[in-house]
């Protein structure tokens, strides 16, 4: 999962997802490249699930 696609997740600015992911909270990147960090979609949607209770889906 690339910057963007937590951008969009997350429903935030770019400058805002900068910030996000680079909190000591937020999980470590799987791979750093050319393009840029890369994450694991379970590792985000773990910590969206722990961090971001207004975004979890209610129909659980």
């Amino acid at each position: 999962m690339a910057s963007q696609e937590i951008q969009d997740m997350l429903g935030v600015s770019r400058t805002r997802a900068y910030q996000i992911t680079n909190s000591k909270t937020f999980p470590d990147p799987v791979a750093v490249l050319s393009v840029g960090r890369i994450w694991r979609a379970e590792d985000v949607e773990r910590w969206i699930k722990a961090h971001r209770r207004d975004l979890q889906d209610t129909e659980q």
